[in-house]
C-alpha cells in the first residue's frame, strides 16, 4: 500500500538508525503493507554497505542505487518503479515526528486528497529551529506566492505523498532533479487543480544539516523562473491536465477594465509607492542582517533583495497602480526582476566599491552605503514601474 523513500548521500551514520526507527513505527502503527526504500545517491562512503545489510535485515526493505546525485533524480527513479499505490518521502535525520506520517498518508488511501505535505507553517505545527531557517522558510514561501501564486504553505518540508496514478502522470513534466523538484511538483499539482492536503508536524531542525544554503537558493530562484516562464508561455499542458483530472477549466482572465481598476494619480502614487519602499527597505535590512550572520554580505544581498523586490512589484501592483486581477500578473514579476537588476547592480557596486576603499568597514557603514544605493534605487523603480511595467497601455493591451 505505501512505498517510503528515503533518499540518502554520504549518511552512512544516520541511515541505519534512522529505518530501524521507521520500520519499528510502521509496523506497529500502520495498518497496512509497507515497503521502505533507500535511494542511494552515488555515495561515496559505505551508505551503501549499510542500506544493502539494511535490506538483508528486513524483508520490508528495498535498496536503489542511482550513480548520480539529486533528491528529485533519486525520488522520480524510486516513485516511477514503485508499484505501491501510494508513495511517500522522508528525510533521513528524521526530523519531522513520524506520528504524523499516517495522517500524511491517510487522504490519499481513501482517495480524499492527490498529494500530501507536511507543514512547518501551520498554525499548530511546533517547530524548533534557528532564527536563519525560519527566516529563509517563510521567505520562500513569500517569493512562490508572489511569483507563481502558490497557495501551499511549505514546499520544501522533507515529508511529502502523492498517489501513484497521480504521479505518473505528473513526473514526466517535473525537469528539476535536485531540491527544487518538491516545489515544481507541488506547483504543476495546484495549476492541475489537484488537491494538496496539508498535515501540521511537529519537527526539530538538525543542527548537522549539510544543505549548501546559498547554492540551494540560487538553484530554487532559477527554478522559480523556468516554472513561472513556462506556465507563461503555456509550455507546461495545465489544461491538458486539468481535463485529465476531471478538474474544471481555469476561469477565465478578467477583463482589461476590471483588470487594471482604477488607477491613481501621481501624487497618490508616489505616497503609496513610497510607504510601501519604506517597508521594503526595512525587510531588506532585516534579512540582509540575518543572512550576513552565515553567509558573504554579496549572497546576503542576493537573497535579500530577491525577497523584497517580489513582494514590492506584488504590492506596489495591487496597490500604487490599482492593478487588479491575474492577468499579466507573472509578466509584471518578471519585469519586475529586471528592475530588481538595477537595484541589484547599485547595490552590489556599492558594496564592492566599499570592500575596495574601505575594507575593514564596519557592518553600521556597510547598512549605510545599502541605505543610500536604495534610495537611488527605489527612485529608479519607480520610474520604471510608472513609465513601464505597469503603464497603462500596456496592461490593457
Amino acid at each position: 500500500m505505501l512505498d517510503v523513500v528515503v533518499p540518502v548521500h554520504n549518511e552512512e551514520r544516520d541511515l541505519g538508525p534512522c529505518v530501524r526507527r521507521l520500520h519499528r513505527h510502521l509496523t506497529e502503527n500502520f495498518p497496512y503493507a509497507f515497503r521502505i526504500t533507500v535511494a542511494d545517491n552515488a555515495s561515496t562512503d559505505t551508505t551503501l554497505a549499510v542500506a544493502d545489510a539494511l535490506a538483508d535485515e528486513f524483508a520490508e526493505v528495498a535498496v536503489v542505487h542511482l550513480d548520480e546525485k539529486g533528491r528529485g533524480r533519486a525520488l522520480r527513479t524510486v516513485w516511477s518503479a514503485s508499484d505501491a499505490p501510494v508513495l511517500a518521502y522522508m528525510d533521513v535525520d528524521l526530523s519531522t515526528d513520524l506520528n504524523a506520517l499516517f495522517p500524511l498518508v491517510a487522504p490519499l488511501i481513501s482517495g480524499h486528497s492527490d498529494l500530501a505535505i507536511g507543514s512547518r507553517l501551520a498554525p499548530t505545527s511546533r517547530v524548533v529551529r534557528g532564527v536563519k531557517r525560519e527566516v529563509i522558510s517563510r521567505c520562500y514561501n513569500v517569493l512562490l506566492r508572489g511569483t507563481l501564486r502558490a497557495r501551499f504553505s511549505d514546499a520544501q518540508c522533507g515529508f511529502k505523498a502523492i498517489r501513484a496514478d497521480v504521479a505518473r502522470r505528473l513526473l514526466p513534466l517535473v525537469e528539476d532533479t535536485g531540491w527544487f523538484f518538491d516545489t515544481e511538483l507541488l506547483v504543476l499539482a495546484e495549476r492541475s487543480g489537484l488537491r494538496i492536503h496539508e498535515v501540521p508536524v511537529d519537527w526539530v531542525d538538525d543542527p548537522d544539516s549539510r544543505v549548501d544554503v546559498v547554492s540551494t537558493a540560487i538553484a530554487d530562484l532559477k527554478g522559480v523562473a523556468r516554472v513561472g516562464h513556462a506556465l507563461a508561455t503555456g509550455a507546461l499542458p495545465v489544461a491538458r491536465l486539468r481535463e485529465e483530472f476531471g478538474r474544471e477549466p481555469l476561469a477565465a482572465e478578467p477583463s482589461p477594465d476590471e483588470m487594471a481598476g482604477v488607477t491613481p494619480g501621481l501624487t497618490g502614487q508616489m505616497v503609496r509607492f513610497a510607504a510601501i519602499g519604506v517597508i521594503s527597505t526595512l525587510a531588506f535590512l532585516l534579512l540582509y542582517t540575518l543572512f550576513r550572520g552565515v553567509l558573504g554580505p554579496q549572497p546576503s544581498n542576493l537573497l535579500a533583495l530577491v525577497i523584497t523586490a517580489v513582494a514590492n512589484t506584488a504590492a506596489n501592483r495591487r496597490l500604487t497602480f490599482g492593478i487588479r486581477g491575474r492577468r499579466h500578473a507573472g509578466r509584471s514579476q518578471v519585469e519586475g526582476l529586471v528592475v530588481f537588476g538595477l537595484g541589484l547592480v547599485l547595490t552590489s557596486g556599492s558594496l564592492a566599491l566599499l570592500g575596495v576603499l574601505a575594507p575593514a568597514a564596519s557592518h553600521a557603514v556597510e547598512l549605510a552605503v545599502l541605505i543610500v544605493a536604495n534610495l537611488v534605487a527605489t527612485l529608479l523603480r519607480f520610474v520604471a514601474y510608472r513609465a513601464w511595467v505597469f503603464h497603462p497601455r500596456r496592461q490593457r493591451a
